[in-house]
């Protein structure tokens, strides 16, 4: 028989990986409850829960935190790997569980702490007045707790799009399509001149407000582009230090020649260089560091122009941290708890 304690190592280890809307750990929450419940039979049996499992972690994720895992089918199948919560260690735990619910327990506690944590930091940023935010402290409370790392590269994109939206929409730039010519080509495509470009048959010149927007609010695996701007620039978003590989790595990811890259810190020089090794300096438009966000922030908030940029700075960041960070279902969640007999802290 698989020792417990490996079970629990394993457990452990997801939790500690895992985001704070705890998706994988839920799963595994929701199937050792099934079984306790008499739902499922036997644990090893994974193909009697692979697919149905995420049902049932979903109905408990959507009430609760207001989203859904949207990764990869095979990245969510991946809790079942070796290297995961495989059923011979899903077994194992099961027998501790089913007497009472002690390891579903475990980790709706965790799925708690981790919300209590994250809420605690978001709600600085939520109650926060231009005077009073300050973008270090913010971002500082992320490092500062372990649990709140794993959340801390969607809170920098959040930062960067607040900071950069704002600044945009109040410069009154504005995004020009002109037609040269007679043009023909889009007298014969009408429709996609209409349909793609926003242009109709009888105007040859259109002009909107400039403005970033986010690829997608979501906490899946990184994809190859965060933010881009619908006037050419494209952003990618790291907190983390630049070095030659990242950089290079974001490059050949990316299909722009405009790469705007926000990173923690650069070795400005040391990145240059090796980029214009590869050939691929001349598609970064600017590397952009914390500290010059943090100077950027601050002229915003309390600048010259910060009658026009802090409010709405602030009211920006609060809206996107709501939409990706839902807080945790209250009064529900307890009532959820006790109808299960946890007995949470």
């Amino acid at each position: 028989m698989i020792p417990v304690s490996e079970g629990k190592t394993a457990l452990d280890k997801i939790i500690k990986k895992t985001r704070v809307h705890l998706y994988k750990p839920i799963q595994i929450a929701e199937i050792l409850f099934k079984q306790r419940s008499g739902e499922i039979d036997d644990l090893a049996d994974l193909e009697s829960y692979r697919s149905a499992s995420k049902h049932w972690r979903d109905a408990i994720t959507v009430p609760f935190i207001g989203a859904k895992c949207s990764s990869s089918a095979k990245f969510q199948d991946d809790v079942f790997s070796e290297t995961a919560m495989p059923p011979r260690l899903l077994v194992g735990l099961g027998e501790i569980n089913k007497r009472s619910g002690a390891v579903e327990a475990y980790i709706y506690q965790a799925f708690k702490d981790k919300y209590f944590q994250l809420n605690e930091a978001l709600n600085y940023c939520l109650e926060a007045t231009p005077l009073t935010f300050d973008l270090k402290v913010f971002l500082g409370m992320f490092w500062a707790e372990a649990g709140l790392k794993r959340s801390l590269d969607k809170i920098f994109e959040i930062v960067v799009y607040a900071l950069f939206e704002v600044i945009v929409t109040n410069s009154g730039l504005k995004i020009a399509l002109r037609i040269d010519g007679d043009g023909s080509v889009l007298k014969e495509f009408h429709e996609f001149a209409q349909k793609v470009l926003g242009l109709h048959s009888d105007l040859a010149f259109e002009e909107v407000d400039a403005h970033f927007h986010r690829v997608g609010i979501t906490n899946a695996a990184d994809r190859g582009l965060d933010m881009y701007a619908n006037f050419g620039s494209v952003v990618q978003i790291k907190h983390l230090d630049l070095n030659e590989t990242l950089a290079g790595d974001i490059v050949s990811s990316v299909a722009s020649d405009r790469i705007v890259i926000v990173c923690k810190q650069v070795d400005a020089e040391l990145v240059t260089k090796v980029l214009n090794q590869l050939g691929f300096s001349h598609r970064i438009q600017a590397i952009v560091s914390v500290e010059e966000l943090i100077e950027w922030y601050s002229r915003a908030l309390t600048g010259v122009n910060s009658c026009m940029l802090a409010d709405r700075l602030i009211e920006t960041l609060g809206e996107q941290i709501q939409l990706e960070f839902p807080s945790l279902g209250g009064d529900d969640f307890d009532d959820f708890c006790r109808g299960r007999g946890y007995k949470l802290g």
